[in-house]
């Protein structure tokens, strides 16, 4: 009798890939585990961590070092990345990805909410805006592609500060001259920042009210990686005495801001159907 969950083949095609080319998805998780630490590792350690033998990592390594792919540090019998994992993120950048990724779902997100949107990543404690939809009869905003904000005024840069490392965001905003100002609104010390950030973190959306624009407000969603990082943020912007909730805007944006990362990361692609509230 046919077995009417299907065959294993068909229940877990990834899981029978890997075991296909067990060489090359063992190569994969060890860049991507050398990516996620603070420095270079013991090879031991890359072992334990991943439950590969420690033989295999070894002669992995020494592939990956004739490439350049990583860099072995003798002195202190460790591994990181190299030159040509650099190059690879260069290439990344050239091609523009994330841009070329987002444009469809705020596309998606501007029908939805019938207000502009935007994406943009961090750069240094500035965001960058690569990504600008405006909605149909909605003015210009400044949020422009090519266009640099504070992170700590933006409802994108506090989403993306809310989920950086409390010391990334001390290093960034170590004193009071680190905070700049636009509309006279806005944290002016690390103390004012660190209780915005915390409320972003337990509402999971970041907000702002005249801190960019004077009469204009913007909830935002960052955008996290397969560890969590904040590689990018979308936020929908629109008129401060629009009758439009903020709890609200942020219920269509973050699910917007989840398939986008999961775009990113190489998952399926779908948009959910949420109606405005």
């Amino acid at each position: 009798m046919p077995d009417s969950r299907g065959s294993s083949s068909d229940r877990q095609p990834a899981a029978s890939a890997r075991l296909q080319v067990p060489a090359a998805d063992q190569t994969l998780r060890i860049l991507s585990f050398l990516a996620r630490q603070r420095g270079p590792a013991p090879a031991r350690s890359i072992a334990t961590a991943l439950g590969i033998p420690r033989s295999t990592v070894y002669h992995l390594l020494a592939t990956l070092l004739e490439h350049h792919f990583v860099v072995h540090l003798p002195e202190e019998r460790r591994w990181g990345l190299g030159i040509a994992a650099f190059e690879l993120a260069g290439g990344y950048s050239r091609q523009e990805p994330l841009a070329r990724l987002g444009r469809p779902v705020l596309a998606d997100l501007v029908d939805r909410a019938g207000e502009s949107a935007h994406l943009a990543v961090m750069h240094g404690r500035d965001v960058l805006y690569i990504v600008e939809e405006r909605a149909p009869r909605r003015p210009a905003l400044v949020t422009d592609v090519g266009v640099r904000l504070p992170a700590h005024l933006t409802a994108t840069g506090r989403a993306m500060l809310a989920a950086l490392p409390r010391e990334q965001v001390r290093a960034l905003f170590p004193d009071a001259a680190a905070f700049a100002d636009r509309t006279g609104r806005g944290p002016r010390r690390s103390r004012e920042l660190r209780e915005l950030l915390r409320g972003v973190r337990t509402q999971g959306w970041a907000f702002e009210d005249g801190e960019v624009t004077l009469g204009l407000a913007s909830v935002g969603v960052a955008v996290l990686d397969h560890v969590g990082w904040p590689i990018a943020a979308i936020a929908v912007t629109y008129p401060a005495d629009a009758t439009h909730d903020a709890a609200a805007i942020a219920q269509l944006v973050a699910p917007v801001a989840g398939e986008l990362g999961r775009r990113i990361r190489g998952g399926s692609c779908r948009i959910l159907s949420l109606d405005l509230i």
